[in-house]
């Protein structure tokens, strides 16, 4: 399960930033996922939720945006939506190339100084 490193990784990051803002309590973390960047939204939360524990974060409010996949077709121009990374183009049946949907990304950090 590697939503458990993620969200590790996004308490790090997150105590770092609390931290160097002399903040005492991280109250709301916002995220960017991608649906096509591999990771389960609700078992990131729960690893979050594990992670977070005895730290800065303990207790915040994880907010998850989920991004929808699309993307444009190199030879004719169309853009659509994307539901796989090999997705047709519905004009001309080339491949879509993905210009969003693969984020993950902490948008913002609210904390308590």
């Amino acid at each position: 399960m590697h939503e458990m490193s993620l969200a590790m990784s996004i308490v790090e990051l997150v105590a770092t930033e609390a931290k160097a803002a002399g903040a005492r309590q991280v109250n709301r973390i916002e995220l960017e996922v991608g649906t096509l960047s591999g990771v389960l939204v609700d078992s990131l939360r729960f690893c979050f939720e594990a992670a977070a524990r005895e730290t800065v974060a303990a207790g915040a409010a994880l907010v998850i945006r989920e991004i929808a996949a699309s993307g444009r077709c190199p030879a004719c121009g169309v853009e659509g939506a994307m539901a796989g990374l090999l997705t047709d183009c519905p004009g001309c049946g080339q491949y879509l190339v993905l210009d969003k949907g693969r984020e993950l990304r902490v948008v913002s950090i609210t904390v308590d100084e």
